[in-house]
């Protein structure tokens, strides 16, 4: 009997780069991919042997969430991925984790890769740690660096845009600084060994309050800080932007590309 990466595996390659982007198994083919995602005849090179999945946050969908980062990433010669999640990432976080595990699975049995590089903003850069801390994601996963990541929750409500604000949003109250989600997550260990973690946050977070509630703690050969500002002072991003930001994608790309997590010494072009 086939096996569960077995069974992704072949859905992932019977659908279409454009018009099927996701394994139907995982995500409603109907979904529209950013650009440069979602090639599943894509194969890791030797230079990039890590698949990159793109996880977005609360209220988005890939899409909206993904336009520049992606195609950076494509551009760079990686094989991208990414997902819609969660009805907009509104739904209990620990089933979301469960998606994202399904999902990362699918990518490695078509990509013949041994682990993905993990990239999420928002939402999108706390909810892989329970992926990675309950659903077996430490042995998957070689880099998570997170945008602008609620790691410790938010001391403001989560501003709901308009079409959703009749909606029930489970992840908003476990988002909240204090839940026992948060609490459960961040218990013991942080950053549990495996992958390197990378958190590139901002001092105008409106979102995620106080910013450094993005903060993660570990040891610093697994564990890197970023605030924009710390490099380039005058970079005014806030928190629904940060993905499509020049100099994030920098900090993105050089994570990434080296042994470890990010070098806090790394100086981006403030100019771009």
């Amino acid at each position: 009997m086939l096996g569960l990466r077995s069974i992704l595996t072949v859905l992932a390659l019977a659908v279409t780069t454009i018009a099927c982007p996701l394994p139907s198994a995982v995500a409603d083919t109907t979904d529209v991919s950013p650009p440069g995602a979602n090639d599943w005849s894509c194969k890791p090179t030797a230079e990039h042997p890590d698949p990159v999945v793109l996880v977005h946050g609360t209220f988005e969908t890939m899409a909206k969430n993904w336009p520049t980062l992606s195609p950076v990433l494509k551009q760079e010669g990686y094989c991208v991925f990414a997902l819609n999640y969660g009805g907009n990432a509104m739904g209990p976080i620990a089933e979301s984790a469960k998606e994202l595990d399904a999902f990362v699975d699918a990518v490695l049995g078509a990509t013949d890769a041994r682990k993905v590089d993990l990239v999420g903003h928002s939402q999108g850069g706390m909810m892989p740690r329970y992926y990675i801390k309950n659903l077996g994601g430490a042995t998957e996963v070689d880099d998570l660096v997170g945008i602008v990541p609620s790691n410790h929750g938010t001391e403001n409500a989560i501003p709901r845009p308009v079409e959703f604000q009749d909606s029930p949003c489970p992840a908003c109250d476990e988002q909240q600084a204090g839940s026992q989600f948060l609490t459960d997550l961040n218990a013991k260990d942080e950053t549990p060994t495996g992958p390197d973690y990378t958190v590139v946050t901002t001092k105008y977070d409106e979102v995620v309050t106080p910013y450094t509630s993005a903060f993660l703690q570990g040891p610093a050969r697994e564990v890197t800080n970023v605030t924009l500002q710390d490099a380039c002072p005058l970079n005014a991003i806030e928190h629904d932007q940060a993905p499509n930001d020049p100099v994030v994608h920098q900090w993105v790309l050089h994570a990434l590309e080296r042994t470890g997590p990010a070098d806090p010494a790394f100086l981006p072009s403030c100019i771009v």
